[in-house]
């Protein structure tokens, strides 16, 4: 049998299917029924999706949408562990911590560079056209055994664990899926043409290193909005990128693609709409000040962000 990307994405509806079901067990949750409701509709999305109409999973979405927008998402009731047992537990486990979380880009790493040759009676293990996410999900599998093993504690420990950051992300969790999709959404909506448009008109173009900043700068704006590098590409290489740098001046594809992306990944550490990398760590680290992580990433972003434009100039037209 050939693991799939559909195997993962059965595996992620059935985590949410489960806190759903947790969720609307938990009598002292105060939102429980609204928040069980959100997060099972969120589920028959991985579950379900290619299987439903577009238009039903369009409406589920409008759905979620009014529900996070209403405050019908919230945190239901977790025991914590006193400081004392987290003290004690890492210093028994030690530097031991790292291994589970190591081995989900090993794993990873391993089963995309492996994926061609896993092959058995000329089935592949893996669905070669998805390795990396397949493998990814199979590193999370190793991951929880391994952590299971270390700290003695069994699988459903690790799902109220899920559940838990699952409460402390809420609506959150859903961005990066929805970003993901809103590049396309602009794309198709024409707004690269209108970027296109305004730039050429109210800047002047015919000077490269003019260009080579507006679209350094605009994928960094545009990820900043979006909370996603993947989604602000197609509007500034549609826009900018390709009509501009390549087609007017000449510069290499290959180059403007990967200093493009690396411009919008700056973008991506100065707004919160990046739940998976600014939220994420604020609510393990249970910070008080929610954009912390965004705030200590400033300098590191900006002063990258002005290198990116010179390592463009110089690298996109030799």
């Amino acid at each position: 049998m050939t693991l799939t990307i559909t195997h993962l994405y059965d595996l992620v509806g059935i985590i949410l299917a489960t806190t759903a079901v947790m969720t609307l067990m938990d009598r002292q949750h105060s939102k429980r029924y609204s928040s069980g409701f959100f997060w099972g509709l969120y589920s028959l999305v991985f579950l379900f999706g290619d299987q439903l109409p577009p238009v039903w999973v369009g409406i589920g979405v409008v759905v979620m949408a009014l529900i996070a927008a209403s405050g019908g998402v919230g945190v239901g009731r977790h025991v914590a562990r006193s400081a004392a047992e987290y003290t004690a537990s890492a210093m028994r486990l030690g530097n031991k911590l790292f291994i589970p979380a190591l081995a989900i880009p090993v794993v990873t790493m391993i089963g995309t560079l492996s994926a061609k040759y896993l092959v058995v009676a000329g089935t592949p293990l893996l669905d070669l056209k998805n390795s990396t996410l397949v493998s990814l999900g199979i590193g999370c599998v190793v991951a929880l055994a391994l952590a299971c093993k270390l700290t003695g504690e069994t699988p459903v420990q690790g799902v109220r664990e899920s559940r838990r950051l699952t409460d402390a992300l809420g609506w959150a969790l859903v961005l990066p899926q929805m970003l993901g999709m809103l590049g396309l959404v602009f794309s198709d909506a024409g707004v690269g043409k209108a970027v296109a448009h305004i730039t050429t008109t109210y800047i002047n173009m015919d000077v490269r290193f003019f260009a080579v900043v507006v679209f350094v700068v605009g994928m960094a704006l545009f990820t900043i909005i979006m909370g996603n590098g993947f989604a602000a590409f197609p509007v500034m290489a549609g826009g900018v990128g390709v009509p501009v740098l390549v087609g007017m001046y000449h510069g290499n594809p290959a180059v403007m693609a990967s200093i493009g992306m690396l411009s919008g990944y700056c973008g991506t550490l100065l707004t919160p709409m990046a739940a998976n990398y600014n939220v994420v760590p604020a609510a393990l680290l249970e910070l008080p000040d929610k954009n912390a992580v965004i705030r200590a990433q400033v300098p590191t972003a900006l002063a990258l962000l002005a290198c990116n434009v010179f390592l463009l100039y110089v690298l996109m037209f030799r």
